[in-house]
Formats: C-alpha cells, sequence, structure tokens
C-alpha cells in the first residue's frame, strides 16, 4: 500500500497565512498603508509569492491596490460581518434542530460519533479544560463546524466552512480573555446536553445566545484594540 504524497504548502501560502496573520494581530492595522516591497523585506521573500497573496487576499476583501500607490488593509466592514454571523447563525440552528428532530443526510452512525467527539472535548470537568486561547479558537471554531458536519447536509456545511473562514479574523479575538474562555466550556456544554436530550428548541435558543454573545465580545475587542494601536502609534 503506497504512503499519501503530503499536500506541499506553496512560498505564497505561506506569505497568505501570515498577512492574516498580521492583520488578525494589528501588525498590519485596518487604513495601514503598505507596499509589496515593504512585504518581502520583512519576510525575506521575492515579491511573487508576496504579489499572489495579496491578490488573494484582494479577492477576500481584506486588501485594496492603490493606483501607483502600492496596498492598503481595508477597514472593518462591521456591517458585512454582522451579515456574515447572522447567515452562519442561520445554518448552524437549522443543523441543531435536524440533529434534534433525527433529520439527518447521511449516516446516522457518523452523526453520533461527531457528537460523542464533541462531548468528550466538551463536557469535561474544570480541571480538564484547556486555556491556551489560540488552541480554545481552533478548537471553538472546529465545534460549530461539527455540529453542521453531524447534520449531513455537505453544501450547508460547505458554506458555512467559507463563512467561518471569513469572519475568523476577528472571532480569534473572543479567546484572548480567560472569562470567555470559561464562558465558551460551559455554553458548548449546554448546547451538547440540550441537543444529547432532543430538546429542540432550547437547543436553538442556547446556541443564538452563544453566537450572538460572541459576536458582541469580538466587536468591543476589535474597537478597543484598534484604538489602542492607533493611540500607540499616534494616530
Amino acid at each position: 500500500m503506497s504512503t499519501p504524497t503530503p499536500t506541499r504548502i506553496s512560498l505564497a501560502d505561506e506569505v497568505y497565512a501570515q498577512l492574516k496573520q498580521d492583520m488578525a494581530n494589528f501588525v498590519l492595522v485596518p487604513g495601514d498603508r503598505f507596499s509589496e516591497g515593504e512585504i518581502c523585506e520583512r519576510l525575506e521573500v521575492s515579491r511573487t509569492p508576496v504579489r499572489q497573496a495579496l491578490v488573494r487576499l484582494q479577492q477576500e476583501g481584506q486588501v485594496e491596490v492603490l493606483f501607483r500607490n502600492g496596498w492598503r488593509v481595508l477597514p472593518f466592514d462591521f456591517a458585512k460581518f454582522d451579515q456574515l454571523y447572522d447567515l452562519r447563525l442561520l445554518i448552524e440552528t437549522e443543523s441543531v434542530q435536524r440533529l434534534c428532530e433525527g433529520r439527518i443526510t447521511g449516516s446516522a452512525q457518523a452523526s453520533a460519533d461527531r457528537l460523542e467527539e464533541l462531548s468528550a472535548l466538551w463536557l469535561v470537568p474544570k480541571s480538564r479544560r484547556i486555556e491556551d486561547g489560540d488552541r480554545i479558537s481552533a478548537l471553538d471554531e472546529a465545534f460549530h463546524c461539527t455540529l453542521v458536519e453531524a447534520a449531513g447536509n455537505a453544501e450547508m456545511l460547505r458554506v458555512h466552512r467559507d463563512i467561518t473562514d471569513r469572519i475568523r479574523i476577528i472571532r480569534k479575538l473572543d479567546f484572548t480573555q480567560r472569562p470567555r474562555i470559561e464562558a465558551t466550556y460551559e455554553e458548548h456544554g449546554k448546547i451538547l446536553q440540550a441537543i444529547l436530550a432532543r430538546r429542540t428548541e432550547q437547543s436553538r435558543l442556547l446556541l443564538k445566545a452563544h453566537v450572538e454573545a460572541s459576536q458582541l465580545e469580538v466587536r468591543k475587542i476589535t474597537l478597543h484594540q484598534l484604538q489602542m494601536v492607533r493611540q500607540g502609534l499616534g494616530r
């Protein structure tokens, strides 16, 4: 049996990931102008992968090219993020309802396995809870994606993953404070228990409250971070 060839990550992919990380960490602040040459020098790479990464970010609506004047990080469009959160919530609450009512697409056993995996991670004593914010951010993202996956609709999952990727830049800010990590464990646990008990309306309401609380928190943190960065830079 042959061993699968691992997928190679291109240099452009690495530059793209680094620039997204820079924007998430406010190294590149919304409104900042920069040149391809500056990025090349800082990341010690050639112009081609930098341009490829920037074009990809432009297509995602995160940067714009300025005529004969380099590039600019686009300001946060909170209206757009609110719309993405609305769509995300529609997909997730519908998925939860299908799980509670047994209206899943595909294997019932696969769906049960996904819920069991989530329970093993989130329904744990406080002594076994993970405290690292970056790791919790990734696990929280996986929690919500897995709920949609467990419902079995591949197209809903595809759209949900696209939304997840687009809001990741601000969503991860929700886990920079310890109380939010603790709240995530509590809220995820209650959502799972309601789903496993087939309490449809309670599951939907708990999920809605959880997502909306996170949405409000990341908005507050984003505005605060932007204010602090601008004050520090004398803007």
